[in-house]
């Protein structure tokens, strides 16, 4: 008999993360569903339980919080002895919008937002430096602890993988720099500390205000970094652990409460891509990106949507 495959998905309360482990779950894997509220984690784990799916179980967990992460951890060994499948779901956006929500989405949503018309947005869209800094924070370092901290248990598996969700905004195409855009793609020469360099270059430069002169992306700013970086590190950890499957997807366009209901797809499409890339086979591909269920370029030539 098949051993069964254990899951951590983290900010799997709600929208994508939600649906990743009812996904999941309908696979037959078991999954750990995670949330920094109880309550809310709790009541997640209810409504897939009611549905049948009593293989989905719940663990608090602040990616922001190492202490929360170490006891994931221990809570994973003592129960299951290794970890099968980890996806990084948990994230920030980074920024206030402060048009009314059925203006922006009938206006286009995000799809409308490009560096061309940044100043078209200075009124509707507010990126505070202390929400880009909690922005980095979360969808890259607390994302890069979590990783680091289950990995020795992801090496017990037969089949480990770990899938980073990522955004079309980690595509560089948005970043304006062609030698920053050089080196994070040169990923035989590009080290972690460099990754952490560039954002430290980045946060100095949006508190400073310089974002423009640099070739820093304009618009939702922080978070197209944090969603670069991550990508990048993906690469990193697909490199270094050769026998882990590590991936990043890009679930496409969701309608969730993070793109303020603007999306054009359900969180059943959106959720397709990181469950498929969580289920890749032995010989699947590592160290690549997916947009949705296809593997796409890191850097496209015009633009990704």
């Amino acid at each position: 008999m098949e051993e069964q495959r254990c899951a951590v998905v983290t900010g799997g309360n709600r929208g994508i993360g939600l649906e990743i482990c009812r996904q999941l779950a309908s696979n037959g894997v078991f999954v750990i569903l995670t949330s920094r509220n109880q309550s809310n984690g709790e009541e997640a784990v209810g409504k897939l339980n009611v549905f049948g799916l009593s293989n989905v179980v719940f663990h608090q967990l602040d990616i922001n919080d190492p202490s929360s992460i170490a006891c994931l951890a221990k809570f994973v060994q003592t129960q299951f002895g290794k970890l099968d499948i980890l996806i990084n779901n948990a994230g920030e956006l980074g920024l206030i919008i402060h048009a009314d929500e059925k203006e922006f989405r009938d206006g286009g949503g995000f799809l409308q937002v490009v560096d061309e018309k940044a100043h078209l947005f200075a009124n509707i869209m507010e990126e505070p430096y202390e929400l880009g800094e909690k922005c980095l924070k979360t969808n890259f370092y607390a994302t890069k602890t979590v990783t680091e901290a289950l990995i020795p248990l992801l090496q017990l598996s037969k089949s480990p993988r770990i899938v980073n969700v990522s955004s079309v905004y980690g595509d560089l195409y948005w970043f304006h720099n062609e030698k920053l855009k050089e080196e994070l793609l040169d990923i035989d020469n590009l080290i972690e500390e460099r990754i952490d360099e560039i954002i430290q270059w980045f946060l100095s430069d949006f508190k400073a205000g310089k974002l423009q002169e640099n070739g820093w992306p304009l618009t939702v700013s922080a978070y197209k970094v944090s969603k670069a970086a991550l990508n990048a590190y993906t690469r990193l950890m697909a490199r270094k652990h050769k026998n882990i499957l590590v991936n990043c997807v890009h679930p496409g366009y969701v309608i969730t409460d993070m793109t303020y209901q603007t999306g054009i797809i359900t969180v059943d499409e959106g959720a397709k891509g990181p469950v498929m890339v969580a289920l890749l086979p032995d010989n699947g591909p590592s160290g690549v990106y997916f947009d949705q269920t296809q593997i796409a370029p890191f850097s496209s030539t015009s633009i990704p949507f």
